[in-house]
């Protein structure tokens, strides 16, 4: 058995910005040689969730609509409060309760089946990264385990 680990960068361009890294993850398990296993695939972020699910575009638009419902960027979040926030601050701090409270809804990491030399997966399905927060340099972490 081998455990291969690679990593996914990516330059997201928005809030709400899905990425399919389907492609991505597919070439890194065949450079592996890995024929039969399974694949984690996770984020890096807290505020940049990985999940399964079709990519049409009408599908994604209302996934975006719901995500900024139950975390709306407008409302205000003791997170973005930089006068009485005391812990976990940097240069450049921005206000991102809204990316952190839209996390709580979805999965950091999926686990996914590799048969053949790639991923399994259903007819319709894919694999997102999505960019609560804003636009930046991201990664997302591979381990392939396997045969």
């Amino acid at each position: 058995m081998k455990i291969i680990n690679q990593v996914i960068d990516l330059k997201t361009a928005t809030t709400l910005d899905f990425i399919d890294i389907t492609d991505k993850i597919q070439k890194k398990i065949k450079e592996a040689g890995i024929e039969n296993g399974i694949i984690n695939i996770q984020s890096m972020h807290t505020t940049m969730a990985v999940i399964v699910n079709e990519a049409e575009p009408l599908l994604i638009e209302d996934m975006k609509k719901l995500l900024e419902k139950l975390a709306p960027r407008t409302y205000q979040y003791m997170h973005d409060n930089f006068e009485i926030r005391t812990v976990n601050m940097c240069d450049g701090e921005c206000a991102n309760g809204h990316a952190h409270n839209k996390a709580l809804h979805l999965p950091t990491s999926t686990l996914v089946n590799v048969i053949k030399n790639g991923l399994q997966l259903g007819r319709w399905q894919r694999v997102f990264a999505i960019e609560l927060d804003r636009s930046r340099p991201r990664q997302v972490a591979l381990q392939i385990i396997g045969e």
